[in-house]
């Protein structure tokens, strides 16, 4: 059964059994000192997009980074705690510090969690990667690094006014042995390369003079062939090979005799150019391509297949541990891989839930970490209130909205988009959560001001506590919205308690024609048949 897990991704693979995944892709936080924005579809004529901080990639050196770099040095990897000890001399207790700290922590049990022919890849920019390098090499050893993939993630940035345009990201590439699987892909030919190369055309079709001259000296391969002489070095073949090619007609004789025979290599007989390291064939994600979710930091779903098809068959497992928005689940969903992801906040593991069902119709998997009854909801709502708030917005399909600033929501903490009559028109309803203990009556009031003054249709009131009879009243005294496709009253006002929308006894009234397309951005639906689930761990 393939798994969504919510949590710190070092607490959550402390449980996983050592040696039991083929594949880690992980795209970190690149401590970049930037907050990222998640931007919520917004329909024709609305007012801008609705945004809510997906993640700080920000850190600091403090209490949680000192206590991570003493498991650090307890740990068993010599190497690795040494190798921290000196980036410590040489850093200092800095944001740099705290990030690789972390990292490391996490590398260490990534390495324990593959098995001895998995590998990694690791997504980085400029700003860390030399030193996670340092960090890679001690973890896995300086043997098993395989390539610095450079992927070109975009043109030059005009901004760049002191130095040169940052264009590119790298893609760190380990093994855990010298025993790994590699499956070789090929990249499309440049059309000047070909222009250029494959300038000589016959029945068989375009082809290319290939140099038979061998580069180092062969002296039992020197021998000439049909009054051609060898080159000063022999040839690259045999004398066998050499009568097989000119038998099947692969040869180039030159008209001056002292010329060099050459191979004819045909074009249509190519698969590519063979794989490298420089990958420029991927576009990024552009604002209008209908894969783009609103995740600041997604990536190209090719990106994820190409890596995915060369280190793993179909039936391995995939693990992500910040999976963001689900790329890497997505793709290996796509290709037959089982696969696993983590992320520590509710926002991504919600995206990555509708994503997937959006992709897939009746794809199963498991969320782990998220509230499955009344007693886990208490608990996230007491340890962080705003995972809660996100968490709660999707038990009713609505976007979260605003973000950890105080005031910034406006009384608004979700909404939803839906029509309901022949025009298409949008309208909205707005959500506000309370995860305290008590709830009271000008609660209702302050949402039915909202609701006025936003122009919503209704609003939502989303309560752990239970709602106390004059609450109620008060509910109903605001009145109804009558629906022009079915002329049916909803509440204008509706209280829905954590407990019921768990249970499944609850759920908000109000008719979308739309089905909820208009609320969030939809992932396009995978053509052909669902790809078949292995068994995960």
């Amino acid at each position: 059964m393939n798994a969504l897990h919510y949590g710190d991704n070092l607490d959550v693979l402390r449980g996983f059994p050592p040696e039991s995944v083929d594949l880690v892709y992980l795209d970190p936080p690149f401590n970049s000192n930037a907050n990222y924005n998640v931007l919520f579809k917004s329909p024709q004529g609305q007012d801008s997009q609705a945004q809510i901080e997906a993640f700080e990639d920000t850190w600091h050196w403090g209490e949680q980074a000192e206590g991570e770099y003493r498991e650090l040095l307890r740990q068993e990897n010599t190497d690795v705690a040494q190798m921290m000890e000196a980036l410590r001399r040489f850093l200092g207790e800095n944001d740099m510090m705290a990030y690789l700290t972390m990292m490391a922590n996490r590398l260490l049990k990534l390495h324990i969690v593959l098995k001895p022919t998995g590998s990694l890849y690791l997504h980085c920019d400029p700003t860390a990667s030399h030193y996670l390098k340092i960090v890679l090499d001690g973890v896995f050893g300086k043997e098993n690094f395989r390539n610095e993939i450079i992927w070109k993630r975009s043109y030059g940035h005009g901004d760049s006014r002191r130095s040169m345009g940052r264009s590119h990201d790298a893609i760190f590439y380990y093994t855990k042995s010298a025993s790994y699987i590699l499956n070789r892909f090929f990249h499309e030919h440049d059309p000047r390369y070909l222009e250029t190369m494959f300038r000589y055309e016959d029945e068989r079709g375009r082809y290319k003079h290939e140099n038979l001259n061998s580069p180092s000296p062969r002296p039992n391969l020197t021998y000439e062939y049909k009054g051609y002489p060898p080159p000063e070095l022999g040839w690259r073949v045999s004398l066998k090979v050499m009568e097989e090619l000119d038998r099947d007609g692969r040869l180039y004789f030159p008209p001056n005799p002292q010329g060099r025979i050459k191979r004819k290599v045909y074009l249509n007989e190519l698969g590519g150019q063979p794989m490298t390291d420089m990958w420029t064939d991927i576009n990024p994600l552009s604002a209008a391509q209908h894969e783009r979710l609103g995740y600041p930091t997604q990536k190209p779903l090719a990106l994820l297949e190409r890596i995915i098809q060369a280190s793993s068959n179909p039936g391995d497992v995939v693990l992500d541990p910040f999976c963001g928005c689900g790329t890497a689940l997505h793709a290996a969903q796509k290709l037959g891989r089982a696969w696993i992801g983590i992320d520590i906040t509710h926002l991504a593991i919600s995206l990555i839930e509708k994503r997937l069902r959006d992709a897939f119709p009746g794809i199963t998997f498991e969320t782990h970490g998220t509230p499955k009854d009344f007693a886990g909801a208490e608990d996230l709502a007491r340890r962080d209130k705003y995972q809660f708030q996100w968490w709660a917005c999707s038990l009713v399909n609505a976007q979260p909205y605003g973000g950890k600033k105080k005031g910034a929501d406006g009384g608004i903490d979700g909404l939803i988009y839906f029509q309901d009559d022949a025009t298409g028109a949008t309208k909205r309803i707005v959500v506000s959560v309370k995860g305290g203990d008590k709830v009271q009556v000008p609660m209702i009031r302050d949402l039915a001001h909202v609701v006025e003054r936003e122009k919503a249709a209704i609003g939502l009131f989303v309560t752990l506590a239970r709602p106390t009879a004059p609450m109620l009243k008060e509910a109903a005294s605001v009145g109804f919205y009558e629906c022009p496709h079915n002329k049916k009253a909803y509440p204008k006002i509706q209280i829905l308690t954590i407990e019921g929308l768990l249970s499944g006894h609850e759920r908000a009234e109000y008719l979308d024609l739309s089905l909820g397309a208009v609320t969030f951005k939809k992932a396009p639906k995978e053509k052909g048949p669902k790809a078949k689930q292995a068994k995960l761990l």
